[in-house]
């Protein structure tokens, strides 16, 4: 477990510096001896007078679907996500699935079909004091309501009530989409069950918050059916397809196959036979949270040989996952002895302990007078990297990089940024 990196003792003379570097979830041999060799060369650049030791845990502790993946449903039929990823036009939960994403989406692609299919997107004149056919059905879709609809108490119930408060205002919403896609263009029919799933969608959305951030709404799928009926009917519209539905349907999911195809992959991968190779990132989380006892254990050992091997002190270097399990380590009763800094880089630990998830250190506790100097390294565009300062006032001190990285790359990116090395350069114990 304490393998040591490309410099001897006897070439450094008496004792050194050891930073036992601790990989993150998700990571198998190979990539951890490419993120050890990156840590290596760039510590090396900057401080040769360190020795980089490793604590490899993912093989021994990591997860596995030791049965083979015997837990995962047989995919009996690909409605809604086809076999290669992508939604399947015909499959009515393909739509829904374009309208969670975007609830105007399949409005304004009939909006451009029936355009097209009249002449291109000229606005028709209409005969003074003849109404615009879409006005009427705007106004309509302003007053929508869901009076009388009710099944005697049950989830239905339960589910007018949810939307209600929320129906003006996607009625509004989608009679605004209609006067600017549509008005003063020939009539086309099938607009009625176009709106009301418009409208049904908004209103969930509004009903679950404006940024999503409410509690998400548990609907059947018979009861959503019967709210977008009634709605359709108050519309004056069927659910007869006709040409323009078609192809905006179609046009839409395409469009959605087209922004999603990253997700409906992962999903068909997902439940469609995961491999061994897809399950590490996310169960080495969760078997850490109830089998973490062994990778703390793996990183103990590592601290030891580290300390006897070079008889100075210790760091711990410590990615994502691996910084939560340092942290509940280094707050244990009896924590390993040598241990002078942590530094945690791209972590959760900060994280954890606001939300009371930490093993070893309850929320309103303080960090134990032992635990050594911490320095949390963050990028402001990793979205699983957290700032510890505030978190810890006084124990933590924060240092932001810049790997000029999107998310996800930035979470994997910061051994590869020599400004870290340079950073933590002054900050190692000599």
């Amino acid at each position: 477990m304490g393998s040591w990196s490309r410099w001897d003792l006897d070439d450094l003379g008496g004792s050194v510096t050891s930073v036992v570097f601790v990989h993150g979830t998700g990571v198998r041999a190979k990539s951890y001896e490419k993120s050890f060799a990156r840590v290596v060369s760039g510590l090396g650049r900057v401080r040769a007078d360190v020795r980089v030791a490793r604590c490899f845990w993912g093989e021994e502790h990591g997860a596995s679907l030791g049965l083979g993946g015997a837990s995962l449903p047989v995919r009996t039929k690909n409605r809604g996500v086809g076999g290669d990823g992508a939604l399947d036009e015909d499959d009515p939960l393909a739509v829904w699935a374009l309208l969670e994403v975007d609830p105007l989406a399949e409005l304004r692609e009939f909006a451009e079909v029936a355009k097209a299919r009249r002449g291109g997107g000229s606005r028709a004149g209409f005969a003074p004091g003849r109404q615009d056919p879409w006005q009427v059905v705007a106004d309509t879709a302003r007053g929508l309501n869901l009076e009388g609809v009710a099944d005697g108490g049950g989830s239905l119930d339960e589910l007018v009530s949810d939307l209600a408060p929320h129906l003006g205002a996607a009625g509004g919403r989608v009679a605004q989409e209609i006067s600017r896609t549509l008005g003063g263009t020939p009539p086309a029919d099938g607009i009625g069950p176009i709106a009301a799933r418009a409208v049904y969608a908004l209103a969930v959305q509004r009903a679950e918050g404006p940024r999503g951030d409410g509690e998400p709404l548990a609907v059947d799928g018979a009861d959503r059916d019967t709210v977008v009926g009634v709605l359709t009917d108050r519309l004056g519209g069927t659910d007869r397809a006709g040409f323009a539905v078609r192809a905006a349907k179609g046009v839409a999911v395409r469009a959605l196959n087209s922004y999603l195809s990253p997700l409906s992959s992962l999903a068909h991968t997902f439940r469609g036979g995961i491999t061994e190779g897809a399950v590490p990132a996310s169960g080495d989380i969760l078997r850490y949270q109830v089998r973490g006892a062994g990778v703390r254990a793996a990183i103990r050992t590592a601290v030891r040989d580290a300390v006897e091997a070079g008889d100075g002190p210790v760091v711990l270097l410590a990615h994502s996952l691996g910084g939560i399990a340092c942290v509940d380590l280094l707050a244990e009763p009896d924590p390993p002895a040598g241990v002078e800094l942590l530094v945690t880089v791209g972590s959760q630990a900060p994280f954890l302990y606001e939300l009371d998830a930490l093993t070893a250190l309850r929320r309103e506790e303080p960090l134990p007078r032992a635990f050594p100097r911490w320095i949390n390294v963050y990028d402001e565009q990793d979205l699983l990297g957290f700032v510890g300062e505030k978190v810890f006032p006084d124990r933590v001190t924060d240092l932001r990089v810049n790997t000029r990285q999107p998310f996800p790359r930035a979470h994997t990116s910061y051994f590869a940024h020599q400004r870290l090395y340079d950073l933590l350069a002054p900050e190692l114990p000599k």
